[in-house]
């Protein structure tokens, strides 16, 4: 699968906001980010996805706190004082990520990205832009903002 557009903003040095899920790495467009807070109670939504923890009130907005841990299966998730939610601004809409940890934000050129490669016909990589390697780091580069207007999401409106 052919990426045009490894870096997800098409400029020399692009900055990632770099995040753990279970033993993995992973980075994202730091321009998506709106905050990173921690884990706070949620408010329950009946009739949705496991992952989809429930909403929050973030200074009139009600934001939408999905789980990825869960979203990627990533066994059993425990909330605790180091568990962060990242609110993410993506056009429109207002949504948090629960991850484990937030590393750092990392400028990587486009020799340090990588295309993902192709693996099994059953798991969908569409969001996944690249592996980005730092010394002997290697970074999940995920496009947020396609995992999020996925179809089992249901987030946000689908992206033209």
């Amino acid at each position: 699968m052919a990426n045009e557009n490894l870096t997800g903003t098409g400029t020399v040095g692009s900055e990632f906001l770099t995040f753990t899920l279970g033993n993995e790495e992973y980075g994202m467009d730091i321009l998506k980010v709106q905050e990173i807070r921690g884990y706070d109670a949620v408010t329950t939504i009946a009739n949705t996805p496991e992952f989809i923890k429930g909403v929050i009130n973030l200074r009139g907005t009600i934001v939408p706190i999905v789980d990825l841990r869960i979203k990627f299966h990533l066994g059993t998730v425990e909330y605790n004082q180091l568990t962060v939610v990242i609110i993410l601004n993506l056009g429109h809409r207002v949504v948090g990520i629960v991850v484990d940890s937030v590393s750092d934000v990392l400028a990587l050129t486009p020799e340090q990205i990588r295309p993902t490669p192709d693996l099994s016909a059953g798991l969908d990589t569409r969001y996944i832009t690249g592996l980005g390697t730092v010394g002997e780091r290697m970074l999940i580069l995920v496009d947020i903002e396609k995992l999020m207007s996925s179809n089992e999401m249901a987030l946000m409106d689908e992206m033209a």
